[in-house]
């Protein structure tokens, strides 16, 4: 998504954001990172935007009004006035600092950025990059000591792995502005504190977003309603997965006729399917389009969720690709077990 070597890191703030609740303080400092050393701004491009690979996106919103996001609002103001940089840097710390209310939330520093000459689905923009590194690791230091070697501890950032991210592209600022997010290390409870209470984002309604709500729809649909409670076993399930991976794996267009005969097929499955999915989009306020180009990154991400293997107690694990017919059921009355029959013309 980010080409991290055509990116010019223009200005820098850094400040600590610890945790209240663990009595950790915000430590704001007085002026902004200069940047001369061209080896540490290789290593921070490195650290900062290796994470973003993926081409899924978010806007920011308010419940009322969007300039009351105060990422929003901090963003409008920087790329009006770069300059601004570095006090709005001091109010995102504090934002920062009042949504961390949770005590598993490590404290770490929080680095503003403003870049140039990012390229984004094409597109070449400026952007502001807002990053925290919360996990520390300890490193061995080894040195020449005169006619010897010493070694220290030393703690500090893997420029491998950054913690949490987000780029606010300067675009779509009538719509809370393009913005990509990572979160590597939130789980659980705390989990919502960057995406919902700092930023504050929505999913952006791009093909991207379709192509994987879609896939999910499907994915639910099949453990919700073609299920063995409805008289479906495990293996047509799976065979209805197989057909979906390959509806988004080999078409360009989606289109829900097309979609619903070729991998629903049957007409009472079809009503079924429609059904499920006028409740999904209600139930979690998600439009669902008829018609859309998918996404293959979309397709990429999330083709995991299309199980193809058939579980049989602890001792058998069955790959099903392939035709339905070819693979039976039935219970064995003087074992009392079930057994699957399959049925092939050459041994690979």
């Amino acid at each position: 998504m980010l080409n991290p070597g055509e990116v010019s890191l223009e200005q820098l703030a850094i400040h600590f954001v610890g945790n209240p609740i663990q009595d950790e303080l915000l430590m704001l400092s007085d002026e902004p990172v200069v940047l001369k050393d061209e080896a540490i701004l290789h290593l921070l491009q490195q650290y900062f935007f290796k994470p973003f690979k993926g081409d899924s996106y978010y806007h920011f919103m308010h419940e009322a009004e969007i300039s009351l996001n105060e990422v929003f609002n901090a963003a409008f103001t920087i790329f009006n006035d770069p300059d601004t940089l570095f006090e709005q840097s001091k109010k995102l710390a504090k934002h920062l600092f009042n949504k961390t209310d949770h005590p598993n939330i490590k404290g770490g520093e929080l680095y503003v950025a403003y870049l140039k000459d990012c390229q984004t689905e094409g597109e070449i923009t400026d952007a502001i990059g807002i990053f925290k590194s919360e996990s520390k690791e300890t490193y061995l230091k080894v040195f020449p000591d005169g006619t010897r070697y010493g070694i220290e501890q030393r703690d500090g950032i893997n420029i491998n792995k950054l913690d949490k991210g987000c780029l606010i592209f300067n675009m779509e600022a009538d719509k809370g502005y393009k913005v990509a997010m990572v979160d590597t290390t939130s789980r659980g409870a705390e989990a919502a504190y960057w995406k919902e209470d700092f930023l504050h984002v929505k999913s952006r309604e791009d093909n991207f977003y379709h192509t994987q709500n879609y896939m999910h729809l499907t994915k639910d649909f099949v453990k919700d309603v073609f299920n063995e409670d409805h008289g479906v076993d495990r293996s047509e399930q799976i065979v209805m997965m197989n057909r979906s991976a390959g509806y988004f794996n080999d078409k360009k267009d989606f289109n829900i006729q097309n979609f619903e005969e070729e991998v629903m097929q049957e007409p009472e499955v079809i009503e079924a399917f429609n059904d499920y999915r006028q409740k999904y989009q209600s139930d979690k306020n998600m439009p669902m389009f008829d018609e859309f180009a998918i996404s293959p990154s979309a397709v990429r991400n999330n083709k995991k969720i299309f199980k193809s293997i058939l579980k049989l107690d602890k001792n058998f694990h069955v790959y099903i690709h392939g035709n339905r017919d070819y693979i039976t059921k039935g219970f064995d009355e003087e074992k009392g077990m079930h057994f699957y029959q399959l049925f092939y013309r050459n041994e690979q």
